[in-house]
């Protein structure tokens, strides 16, 4: 008995060995060399055939036990590859065009003759909310640039180190000023809604090019269909931003992994499309259209400039009798005015 059980045990232990011998040579190529763990593990198939990895773990926390997730490796390869490259080809295209309208088509010029009298474009509410928001805007586009391509190009100038406590404190300014950037754009949705409502001049100025393309200029209300435009944009686009970035500073409050992937993105490819067009509303507002940034920057224009570019607007100033009010000669107090 002792010998048949003997032969027993060698025989099963032959053939485990032998199974493990044969099964991973049929599954080499011919000419390859033996890999006894090809067949017993192939990464890409587990990741195809399982949804996560889990390992095991002995805190509460049961997530941590989640090592990888395929989501994630689409994600990590979005992030890294995709991402930079869809955000530099907006700001960039958006950058080299307007370089070559300002070339070929040059400063948009005022054809009046100033008339010695102002008209109050903007209040002082309306002047502060806006430069608030533009404060805000350009260091939220910084710190988000960095984001994208700061280990590219800065992490090499500045080293990890200088690089890692920029990058930190960059992250902090990029929080805290989202809360006074949304509330600058909610205070503009007050201030300006009712000016931003579209109508049937707004498609006329749009066909004719709103006198940037050409030299004809186009009637417009107090805001013209391309403001009325950058202040949609900026309403949505702030919105989304202000709610993709909460789900961001407060991680998993809402969502899961895969909901803070898919937001990381949306967060991301959004910010690209806000500073590309900012880069436009930017341009005309400064060397783009003569008399533009004066309007915002004082507050008020020579009304001979305003009628030139929004003549309904005066014209309903006039109808209301507020224009005198509203206007001053120059060697007048201009205190009233902001």
């Amino acid at each position: 008995m002792k010998i048949t059980g003997l032969w027993a045990f060698f025989c099963m232990f032959a053939l485990v060995l032998g199974l493990g011998l044969v099964s991973p040579a049929r599954a080499q190529p011919a000419g390859s060399l033996p890999n006894p763990t090809a067949d017993s593990v192939n990464e890409e198939q587990l990741f195809k055939q399982e949804r996560k990895i889990d390992g095991r773990i002995t805190i509460p926390d049961q997530r941590a036990a989640n090592l990888i997730q395929p989501q994630g490796r689409e994600w990590r390869a979005f992030h890294e590859r995709w991402l930079p490259w869809i955000a530099g080809t907006l700001i960039l295209g958006m950058l080299i065009a307007l370089i070559l309208f300002y070339m070929i088509r040059g400063r948009v010029r005022s054809d009046f003759s100033e008339s010695g009298r102002r008209i109050l474009r903007f209040r002082f509410i309306e002047r502060l909310t806006h430069w608030m928001v533009a404060t805000c805007f350009i260091i939220l586009a910084l710190t988000g640039l960095n984001y994208f391509f700061g280990k590219r190009l800065l992490m090499p100038l500045m080293g990890p180190s200088a690089f890692g406590e920029f990058s930190q404190w960059a992250k902090y300014s990029h929080n805290f000023l989202a809360w006074p950037f949304t509330l600058g754009v909610a205070l503009m949705v007050v201030l300006w809604v009712r000016d931003s409502i579209p109508n049937r001049v707004d498609w006329a100025w749009l066909k004719a090019g709103g006198g940037i393309i050409g030299h004809r200029h186009v009637s417009a209300g107090r805001f013209n269909a391309g403001q009325k435009i950058v202040f949609w944009g900026v309403t949505f686009g702030g919105l989304a931003m202000f709610l993709s970035g909460l789900a961001l500073i407060f991680p998993f409050t809402v969502f899961g992994v895969n909901g803070m992937q898919l937001t990381n993105v949306v967060h991301g490819v959004i910010g690209g499309l806000f500073i590309a067009g900012m880069l436009g509303h930017i341009y005309i507002g400064t060397i783009g259209m003569e008399g533009a940034f004066e309007a915002m920057g004082t507050g008020t224009v020579d009304i001979a400039w305003a009628r030139q570019h929004h003549d309904l607007w005066v014209e309903g100033e006039e109808s209301t009798a507020t224009l005198e009010e509203r206007t001053v000669p120059p060697s007048g107090a201009r205190g009233r005015l902001s």
